[in-house]
């Protein structure tokens, strides 16, 4: 093979991992394929991308040879586009090490928030509609230890629309609403693959005031990769 088609192989290569990128997110959110297939694209992506980067830099270097010096911007553009395309792949990838194999995230480990009007939607979906208890637990205390409940200094119905309101902001689909047991139930979709999440904020009487649990969980798949806990988080956050 000459260099000539060396280097449009490789940038090929490296398009190719761009490319995959690009539509694993998408194409699931679009419904062309399910969320596993989405996430083998993603994989797969970034295997091509390292093969192309470490083929395109392999080249950049032979630019050292004066001979081979001739359009240098072919290999290094597709070393760049490489590394474009495996980089979030290889960030997703890691991170999904540093957390434990968990989706269901809770602020009460040992009552948490029970799902109601999305109780069919999550019997119906992979993870089901049940806590899964001690392993879940164990991994959120681990992992998650500052994520506690809130007490608010305002009374349970006030509380209540405190809740709805800061999910509306977040973006999520409130679906049902009862400020007399004091109960909001949200949808909220992930922007890149659009996965559907389910929250559940439970408010109670706490003193003067209310204490606010909320259990936020996946539809699908073994690990969240951390994003429960960052929903519960800011939610929290933003209710004050």
């Amino acid at each position: 093979m000459s260099m000539g088609r060396a280097r449009a192989a490789v940038f090929a290569l490296a398009l190719l991992a761009l490319l995959m990128l690009a539509l694993s997110g998408p194409g699931t959110r679009m419904g062309w394929w399910d969320w596993r297939t989405g996430l083998t694209i993603l994989t797969w992506a970034a295997y091509i991308g390292i093969a192309a980067a470490l083929l395109a830099a392999v080249l950049v270097l032979m630019l050292a040879v004066p001979r081979w010096r001739a359009r240098p911007w072919t290999p290094i553009l597709a070393l760049i586009v490489a590394l474009v395309a495996i980089a979030p792949p290889l960030i997703f990838l890691s991170r999904a090490k540093a957390v434990p194999p968990i989706h269901d995230i809770t602020t009460d480990l040992a009552e948490p928030p029970a799902f109601v009007a999305l109780a069919d939607a999550r019997g119906k979906a992979p993870n089901g509609v049940a806590y899964e208890g001690a392993a879940a637990a164990e991994g959120q205390q681990r992992a998650y230890a500052d994520i506690k409940p809130k007490v608010l200094t305002m009374p349970p119905r006030e509380a209540v629309q405190r809740a709805i309101d800061a999910a509306r902001a977040l973006g999520w689909e409130v679906v049902s609403s009862d400020a007399t047991t004091g109960r909001v139930e949200a949808t909220a979709t992930t922007k890149w693959f659009g996965f559907q999440d389910d929250v559940v904020v439970r408010v109670r009487p706490e003193g003067t005031g209310s204490r606010v649990d909320v259990r936020s969980a996946s539809r699908v798949g073994e690990s969240d990769v951390g994003a429960n806990a960052a929903r519960v988080r800011e939610f929290l956050a933003k209710l004050t």
